[in-house]
């Protein structure tokens, strides 16, 4: 896979995958899917200060995904980060803690990784400007995921209704954080020599992967409670989600 294409067929492929598998790894997939075709919009706008960069780039970030996914599916060990996240495949969890699992791992374990291999062979201030870009296009998406995903919880409707523009805000600031934390991974990386890398990247999937504990199992009694609410009123079978995401 070289460019956003060939990453966007192997995307729908992984959904398929998963709708036949009938899991809920499915539905960060769409979401990852839509992300990606929107990045792509993105560079064939020139929206980017090095297009060419940015493609490579992202086809580099969505190949951590893939094969961490392909290598769960033939029964290989993949990071932690992604191995919480794929063993909870099952779990009648809600759809916003399914989502949530891939992209911590994505984005707390996987963006930083990339960043600092592609910030050596780039001029970094270029890089962190396309970096920092994505977050814009992330929070134009924020409504539009909220939107499908409604289709199916209908809480995140209600919630949407009562907390007006509050609720976008959180998340859009929930985005950045978690961007801000794979820059910082990055810049860590390139601080330390080759021989160093290797025991940091071992304690950032640790660390990664002790949060999608959490989101998988919230500390917070109430919490736990809220979420056993919000499953209730959301719809279970993975293929109706699938399409009603799809939906235009």
């Amino acid at each position: 896979m070289q460019t956003i294409d060939e990453i966007l067929q192997e995307l729908q492929r992984i959904i398929g995958d998963s709708v036949e598998a009938n899991d809920y790894l499915s539905i960060f997939a769409w979401v990852y899917w839509r992300t990606t075709q929107r990045i792509q919009e993105g560079i064939q706008r020139g929206e980017f200060l090095d297009s060419a960069a940015m493609e490579r780039f992202d086809v580099a970030f969505a190949k951590r995904y893939i094969d961490a996914y392909w290598q769960f599916r033939r029964h290989e060990t993949p990071t932690s980060s992604w191995l919480v996240s794929f063993q909870a495949r099952t779990q009648p969890l809600t759809i916003i803690q399914h989502l949530l699992l891939g992209m911590n791992a994505h984005i707390h374990f996987d963006l930083g990784l990339v960043a600092a291999e592609h910030a050596t062979h780039s001029d970094l201030k270029t890089l962190e400007t396309d970096f920092m870009k994505v977050n814009d296009i992330l929070e134009e998406l924020i409504d539009e995921v909220q939107n499908r995903v409604g289709r199916v919880s209908r809480i995140v409707i209600w919630i949407d209704r009562l907390g007006g523009q509050r609720d976008e805000a959180l998340a859009n600031s929930s985005i950045r954080i978690s961007r801000q934390y794979a820059w910082h991974v990055a810049r860590q990386l390139l601080q330390r020599s080759p021989e160093q890398r290797p025991q940091y990247i071992e304690q950032t999937d640790v660390y990664v992967a002790r949060v999608g504990q959490r989101i998988v199992a919230p500390p917070l009694r109430p919490l736990r409670w809220l979420l056993r609410i919000i499953s209730r009123f959301e719809e279970k079978e993975v293929q109706q989600i699938i399409r009603h995401l799809e939906k235009i």
